[in-house]
């Protein structure tokens, strides 16, 4: 399997080069394949006991859980509570760990000494965007992510200009990203939903289209990419998880 496939090659390399050709070979060997078997490969043979899946429990997240839900409803699941969530979000989390039957649901929040410290008064985010998401996002994310060897990222290759060539494995240090839903469209998505009646997050039909924090957030107007309501008039476009700084402290000065 995957896992002792890197392990016999870290004996002879860097863990990270390891990850990368692991990573390389897995979406060579899955090409083509469906969402439901890239999942329940990674489940069940490639990352048995070692994989999580990190939601946002926000637009987009009701596909990627069920998928996950359908193989082991007791699969960890890591929702990053950031403090800055919209009520929307945390009641949409709640519904669909019922719907779904998840069991293993884990909420992660930023640390109290590091919120002292870096953002006392709660208005981090009105000067510092990437300050505010180091220490909200990326630090707690980093310590939830201990002894996991891969995670699931419901990330599409339709959302931004970013994302246009996400790979369906990919490497970030010594783990594994997993991007099942890649090449995934917005109409594949809603279908989806609609064919095995997820419930919509309630945001998402007064055009929040991509939700994150709520100073951060806005509407997006017709034809503008899905994203183009994160972190507005900025040229910020991730809020650093995805920019291969989970599992190293990130100050926000190079997020």
């Amino acid at each position: 399997m995957a896992l002792e496939k890197i392990r016999a090659l870290d004996l002879v390399t860097d863990p990270a080069i390891a990850a990368a050709d692991l990573a390389r070979s897995l979406s060579a060997e899955f090409d083509g394949a469906a969402a439901e078997d890239v999942v329940a490969a990674s489940l069940t043979r490639l990352f048995p006991g070692e994989v999580a899946l990190v939601s946002s429990f926000g637009a987009d997240s009701a596909v990627l859980l069920k998928l996950v839900a359908d193989v082991d409803r007791s699969a960890p699941v890591v929702f990053l509570d950031t403090g800055k969530l919209f009520g929307e979000t945390l009641r949409y989390r709640d519904r669909l760990i019922e719907h779904l039957g998840l069991t293993d649901v884990r909420t992660v929040r930023p640390s109290p000494v590091r919120l002292a410290e870096a953002d006392p008064h709660g208005a981090l985010w009105m000067h510092n965007t990437d300050a505010c998401c180091a220490v909200r996002k990326v630090e707690p994310l980093a310590f939830a992510m201990e002894g996991f060897s891969a995670w699931f990222t419901g990330r599409k290759r339709f959302q931004a200009e970013t994302r246009a060539r996400l790979p369906l494995f990919e490497a970030e240090g010594a783990r594994i990203k997993i991007n099942p839903l890649a090449g995934w469209t917005s109409a594949d998505v809603e279908a989806f939903r609609v064919r095995h009646a997820m419930p919509a997050h309630p945001l998402v039909a007064d055009g929040f289209l991509s939700i994150g924090c709520m100073p951060c957030t806005d509407r997006v107007a017709p034809g503008e990419d899905p994203r183009a309501g994160r972190w507005r008039g900025q040229a910020k476009t991730e809020c650093g998880i995805h920019l291969g700084l989970v599992g190293r402290q990130a100050d926000g000065s190079g997020i």
